[in-house]
């Protein structure tokens, strides 16, 4: 019988290269959040994949950037960190946006690191051929890559040929999770992402990066169903009045969407209940980044 093998795979990349549908298709669900948005994953999410004998422990990170704000800061602290005791380091590019200026300095930065690198170029499928070659050129250029591969996270397009190689480069060991793990996070802590991926989705530009979902109330009821109480935080009574929509409709989409995927992920029925808070300058309160997973930085 073959040994059983496990490993940690921290998955680097600038905002929007597909990080998180990647760690999600190769878990084989949902583990992240996604949307258009950029930096829709603000803190380090581990998914838990099993290729063969071997558990894959995927380290979903945020995007690096420059960061501006605290909040920046916090989550660019929060990648970095989901490097630390990585087995191998795989570089993510959105291989339509091309390389663009922020992803040569992750290049750059994880250069000198021990660990085999694997440079992942995502979205092959709305790429320009031409240049996907020249992006791999120019980034082994910088790196030294264990091996490139062209993916497409959303149409699956060569994940099984990386989730083989990932699996092959695992040390041998025993696993951390059962088989049946998918994440790391707590329900409480995916209820949160998932209505503030809602949130992302339904209001696109109408509301910045000013919200942040702080849960009150969780609690499992007599039936098996849970019941969910959670506050919206917005910095301004304008972007409450945008969350709420004329006549509370938007909540009320809001709520109803967040709930039915959380009853399909978690398997039971899920009683949610929505409020807005204004509240000026939330995010520089050490409580909402303890709920947010991520650390206070100064």
């Amino acid at each position: 019988m073959t040994e059983p093998h496990c490993g940690l795979v921290a998955v680097l990349g600038a905002p929007n290269a597909g990080k998180s549908t990647l760690v999600n298709a190769l878990v084989g669900q949902k583990v992240a959040i996604v949307s258009p948005k950029a930096q829709t994953t603000r803190a380090r999410l581990m998914g838990v994949a099993i290729e063969g004998e071997t558990q894959l422990l995927l380290v979903d990170t945020p995007g690096i950037f420059e960061p501006k704000r605290r909040l920046d800061r916090a989550m660019v602290s929060a990648a970095w960190g989901g490097t630390e005791g990585a087995d191998v380091i795989a570089l993510v590019v959105d291989a339509k946006g091309g390389l663009g200026p922020k992803v040569i300095p992750i290049a750059e930065s994880i250069a000198s690191r021990s660990e085999p690198k694997y440079l992942i170029l995502n979205k092959v499928d709305l790429a320009d051929k031409a240049k996907l070659l020249l992006h791999a050129e120019k980034l082994n250029g910088i790196v030294d890559f264990a091996e490139t591969f062209f993916i497409s996270a959303t149409t699956g397009d060569g994940l099984a040929e990386l989730k083989s190689t990932f699996a092959k480069a695992m040390p041998e060991g025993p696993w951390h999770f059962p088989e049946d793990q998918v994440s790391d996070a707590t329900e409480r802590s995916l209820a949160s992402e998932v209505t503030r991926e809602q949130l992302y989705l339904q209001l696109h530009a109408e509301l910045p990066y000013a919200s942040a979902i702080e849960t009150e109330q969780y609690k499992e009821r007599e039936d098996g169903s849970v019941e969910i109480h959670q506050q919206i935080l917005v910095e301004r009574p304008t972007q409450r009045a945008i969350v709420l929509g004329k006549g509370g409709a938007r909540i009320k989409e809001i709520g109803a969407r967040a709930r039915a995927e959380l009853s399909s992920i978690m398997g039971k029925p899920v009683h949610l209940y929505l409020h807005v808070k204004v509240k000026p300058g939330w995010d520089d309160q050490r409580d909402i980044y303890r709920e947010m997973g991520l650390d206070w930085v100064e």
